[in-house]
């Protein structure tokens, strides 16, 4: 038995006193044996799954996801801790002096940009620097964006929609050619989507957000198309490309014609 006491409520104290007592020798195997990497997509997929509860405006869903990436944290910590590098108290005297240090004029300090700030802070001297100082592990799309927006606050960036789209064409063209000539296109594909994304940004629409958006109205579609199929007597296994091609723009002209008889009700 581990020397923990039952209560009717617990605080963060009590939260952060399990999981020293789980990791601790006489806790729990499992969680005494991790490390950062062995759990690295935990902490990523709890906070998704946190960005979930913001999604759905669910307090209850938010509360017990919230919950699992505090454990997270902690969890991190402790393993520091142990290791004998740092302390949940080091972790949150850093994060106050980067508040502190990030509000200059609410703090006796004068007033700057956000981004002079971050520049003295990581100790930032060239543009190059603040490029590569965008975390690695962020989603490509996020990544690619951040990247964008800091080269276009020096000049670098298009000045229409349409010179973006022309660039897109472009590496669509390049990434033809390469498919063409039977070379690897993976570094054509990677253009394109950088591309791609630059075209978001330039019309301020989170790339994240609408390939999300693209996911689900994919799965709504062939779901509609499945339910078509069935009607019919038949499996989606059982039809032929073509036809499956064909359920798909019926039901792809079905939404597009609801969505405009919507439009037109709503006027």
């Amino acid at each position: 038995m581990i020397n923990f006491t039952s209560k009717d409520r617990y605080g963060f104290a009590d939260l952060l006193k399990l999981v020293e007592v789980l990791r601790a020798p006489g806790g729990c195997p499992w969680d005494g044996a991790q490390t950062h990497l062995s759990i690295r997509r935990n902490f990523l997929e709890e906070a998704y799954e946190a960005c979930e509860g913001f999604d759905l405006d669910d307090p209850a869903h938010m509360r017990e996801e919230l919950g699992d990436v505090l454990l997270q944290v902690l969890f991190h910590t402790d393993i520091e801790r142990e290791a004998g590098r740092f302390t949940l108290d080091d972790v949150c005297d850093a994060e106050c002096k980067k508040l502190i240090f990030r509000h200059p004029a609410l703090f006796g300090g004068e007033a700057r940009s956000w981004d002079e700030v971050k520049k003295q802070e990581k100790g930032q001297t060239t543009v190059t620097e603040t490029l590569d100082s965008v975390a690695k592990s962020l989603p490509a799309t996020w990544r690619s964006e951040k990247i964008q927006k800091k080269a276009a606050k020096c000049g670098f960036a298009w000045e229409s929609a349409g010179e973006c789209l022309d660039k897109l064409e472009e590496e669509t063209a390049e990434l033809r050619q390469a498919i063409s000539d039977g070379a690897d296109p993976t570094e054509e594909l990677g253009d394109l989507l950088f591309a791609a994304v630059n075209v978001a940004a330039f019309l301020q629409v989170d790339p994240e957000d609408a390939l999300h958006k693209a996911c689900e109205k994919f799965i709504r579609r062939f779901g509609a198309m499945e339910s078509a199929a069935r009607q019919a007597g038949r499996a989606l296994e059982e039809l032929s490309g073509e036809e499956l091609l064909s359920l798909w723009a019926a039901q792809k002209k079905l939404e597009h014609t609801g969505s405009a008889e919507k439009r037109t009700t709503n006027t």
